[in-house]
């Protein structure tokens, strides 16, 4: 049921959620939050705790590179052939806006991707500490309880859109599309909470824009093992290292048609 390392990664994550990245929620200084670019925030808490899960990882495995999202912000080449090889990819705060604005969700994110295929990977929300991991082949486990795909109830299934990477007049133009057969739900704006609600249930379907590896990695195989799918719009299963935008994420292979559907078509 264990990834080898699981229990190393795991008391990793724990401990920088606990010691770095609970500390500073609602209670960071102006000066320690950042806009990278518009509406996209970095803050100290998102450095440090990068440092350390970087720290934690390395000496795992030595064949293995280490790769965040900071780290990437600063030396863009480092995403470089992230589809070849043995990778960790670390999301070392995801919904920093939420974050850095004192409301949750967030979360701490690691995948284990090789050659473009996530083979194990782990999510924890530190304000209540569930964890998610799953395993390539073995299934996804919430808290240590294997968990499958709960099908949607009632004849309009739930959808969330991401739409803030698109200017109004295509947002308004992609709900409507969507509004035809879906009830729209509002984003939590965290990949970390986002792939967890698909896979309870919670919504049924999510459109995706930007599809950054440290975002989706992880999630994807959350949602895959335990009976959904992560599809581009032209069905081609989500790779890591695939740089295209536009991605849905279904509970199952019929809700994804009838996203696709409306969404794509």
């Amino acid at each position: 049921m264990h990834h080898p390392h699981h229990d190393a990664v795991v008391a990793l994550m724990r401990r920088v959620g606990a010691d770095i990245v609970m500390p500073r929620f609602r209670n960071l200084a102006a000066d320690q939050i950042e806009e990278k670019a518009a509406d996209d925030m970095v803050t100290i808490a998102d450095r440090e705790s990068e440092d350390a899960l970087t720290a934690g990882l390395a000496p795992l495995d030595a064949g293995i590179r280490v790769v965040g999202e900071e780290a990437v912000a600063a030396d863009a080449s480092l995403v470089d052939g992230i589809g070849q090889g043995r990778v960790w990819l670390i999301d070392p705060i995801d919904g920093t806006n939420n974050y850095a604005s004192g409301i949750t969700p967030f979360g701490i994110m690691i995948a284990l991707v090789e050659d473009g295929e996530t083979q194990a990977g782990w999510i924890l929300d530190p304000v209540d500490g569930r964890l998610c991991h799953a395993v390539r082949g073995e299934g996804t486990f919430i808290d240590g309880v294997r968990v499958h795909v709960r099908p949607g109830e009632g004849p309009r299934p739930s959808a969330v859109i991401a739409t803030y990477h698109l200017s109004d007049d295509e947002k308004a133009a992609i709900v409507r599309r969507a509004e035809t057969t879906f009830t729209v739900a509002p984003m939590p704006r965290c990949a970390a909470e986002q792939y967890p609600r698909l896979v309870l249930g919670t919504n049924q379907v999510a459109l995706f824009q930007k599809t950054l590896p440290w975002d989706h990695a992880a999630g994807s195989l959350l949602l895959r093992e335990a009976g959904g799918v992560v599809r581009r719009p032209d069905g081609a299963d989500y790779r890591v290292g695939d740089q295209r935008t536009g991605m849905i994420a279904a509970g199952s292979d019929a809700l994804w048609e009838q996203a696709a559907g409306t969404l794509f078509r």
